[in-house]
């Protein structure tokens, strides 16, 4: 059975040596984090990404993140997928983690495709046996043939995210963290890719989903979360998570 609880987790980002300018009054208005100034430490400014954030998935649980630009859903599920460290509190996870945040990390351009899956799977937690044995599901589904055996580099666009689509989706996770979902590539994979994907995602036994799509969480989750200025606001079904997010979008515009 996997599960994954988030007890009282606190993120902040110190912003060392701001000074009013243009800089600081942009990076402001791009975070929903709370900004105040240590009151210890006089010369630094402290973005406080999530604050006291509590949450528990369990098996079968699809989890939508929902909010605006800056709530914090991309910080939570760093923080869960052990990106960013809390400043305080703490993740327990039971089972594999696999995040799909880019679905071509770390890929080197001077390796060959072959060598890019091994350090894909690497990075994935796979074991060499692990990673031997997906390479063939790899090769059929990407459909890049002896391009494999060339260097990263001379890839299309189209060949690099098939090639990268076809890492990902050839994993087995059981606590599946995504952001905004992965691409596909060219059009005539898309179909087959649209398949592939509802198969992936149907072998994680949780799924966390951050998006601004409410036709993706409504396909994909079961349970939602809402969030804004990184604090949870609401957790429940989808309908109500919806409509609250949608009373508070207008009250915003009223305000």
């Amino acid at each position: 059975m996997a599960s994954l609880a988030i007890e009282d987790v606190h993120v902040l980002f110190p912003v060392y040596g701001s000074q009013p300018s243009l800089r600081r009054a942009l990076f402001e208005r791009a975070t929903g984090g709370i900004i105040y100034r240590e009151q210890h430490v006089t010369e630094r400014v402290v973005v406080r990404a999530l604050s006291g954030i509590s949450l528990t998935c369990r098996d079968g649980d699809r989890m939508g993140l929902v909010g605006h630009n800056g709530a914090g859903k991309s910080t939570l599920l760093r923080v869960m997928a052990g990106i960013y460290e809390p400043t305080w509190g703490r993740v327990l996870a039971d089972g594999r983690i696999t995040s799909l945040f880019d679905t071509m990390p770390g890929l080197d351009g001077e390796d060959t495709g072959y060598e890019n899956i091994i350090t894909a799977g690497s990075l994935h937690g796979l074991s060499r046996a692990e990673i031997e044995r997906i390479i063939p599901e790899i090769e059929e589904f990407s459909e890049l043939g002896e391009y494999l055996s060339l260097p990263y580099r001379t890839y299309s666009t189209g060949m690099a995210t098939r090639l990268g689509f076809s890492i990902a989706t050839a994993l087995n996770p059981e606590i599946l963290l995504m952001d905004e979902g992965i691409g596909a590539g060219d059009a005539r994979f898309a179909e087959r890719a649209a398949h592939r994907m509802e198969e992936f995602m149907g072998r994680s036994r949780i799924i966390v989903l951050a998006s601004h799509s409410e036709h993706l969480l409504r396909t994909t989750c079961n349970k939602g979360v809402l969030l804004q200025s990184g604090k949870i606001i609401a957790t429940g079904p989808l309908d109500e998570i919806f409509e609250r997010y949608h009373e508070s979008m207008h009250e915003s515009i009223a305000g």
